[in-house]
């Protein structure tokens, strides 16, 4: 049976990166063309009110300083994914990319956390979501399957291999949403062509009541999503996704993202959870 409301809210700690040096001056995803142009402050506006609907909400937001000559930095969920205080640090697929990792990973050890130094490559919570009591963790284009291992050894928790299948959908985070991480009740929204045969089965077994996308929510990146268990903030394109929750009992907030949306990312990219 679907659930008629949502679980309730919970604080939240999130860690972002202001779009200062940010622009397509390469191309590693469907959705980057350099020869579009990128407008900076529009960028900046769209990523301030962001923040600011977090904030407003409740939640703790920080930030790290943005690295010049890095202009995917913006998008924070990628540089590491925390559980239970543990940092595991990201190692990134592509050169343009991968000084963003240790960026990342240095920001926590100055503040104490404890860090991990990835063996193998993955994109942090690009690819790897927790989800109640276990990661979902994507593979197929950007996070290599030996990541989801050492994930588990270093939290110690069930990690569940879900294989992409559509370059345009190349992070989990771009084809799936947490909405509720509540191990009494976990519950998420995702995009079903996004993923293969087995793994849409494998979704279906775990997540029988989950809010399936169609295909205008996909398009509009509705999937990069944020929720805090009550809020979702969600693209304004996806006004199909936004109804489903509604019927849910969450509140959906839209923020635009639209500029950031160039580089392949939206709330959810510009945001790194901080469990500790």
């Amino acid at each position: 049976m679907t659930p008629s409301t949502a679980p309730g809210r919970t604080d939240r700690h999130y860690l972002m990166c202001e779009p200062v040096h940010y622009t397509v001056s390469y191309e590693i995803n469907p959705w980057m063309d350099r020869t579009r142009h990128t407008d900076v402050d529009l960028a900046l506006r769209q990523w301030r009110t962001l923040r600011d609907t977090y904030v407003d909400l409740g939640h703790r937001v920080e930030t790290i300083d943005p690295v010049p000559g890095l202009p995917d930095m913006v998008y924070a969920a990628n540089g590491a994914t925390v559980v239970d205080g543990t940092v595991y640090s990201a190692r990134f697929r592509y050169p343009e990319r991968q000084p963003e990792g240790p960026a990342y990973q240095k920001w926590f050890a100055d503040r104490g956390y404890v860090t991990h130094t990835a063996a193998q490559v993955n994109e942090g919570e690009g690819d790897l979501l927790v989800v109640g009591s276990m990661v979902l963790a994507g593979t197929g284009f950007r996070t290599e399957r030996a990541a989801h291992a050492e994930a588990q050894e270093l939290f110690g928790r069930p990690v569940i291999s879900l294989e992409l299948v559509d370059p345009h959908y190349y992070h989990l985070d771009t084809a799936l949403a947490v909405l509720s991480s509540d191990p009494a009740a976990p519950q998420v929204a995702y995009y079903p062509p996004a993923f293969s045969a087995g793994s849409r089965a494998v979704l279906r077994q775990l997540f029988p009541d989950a809010v399936l996308a169609t295909d205008a929510d996909a398009v509009a990146l509705g999937l990069n999503a944020v929720s805090d268990g009550e809020n979702v903030v969600v693209a304004p394109g996806a006004r199909d996704l936004a109804a489903a929750l509604r019927e849910r009992g969450y509140t959906p907030i839209p923020v635009d993202t639209s500029e950031l949306l160039k580089g392949g990312g939206g709330a959810k990219c510009c945001t790194l959870e901080i469990r500790s």
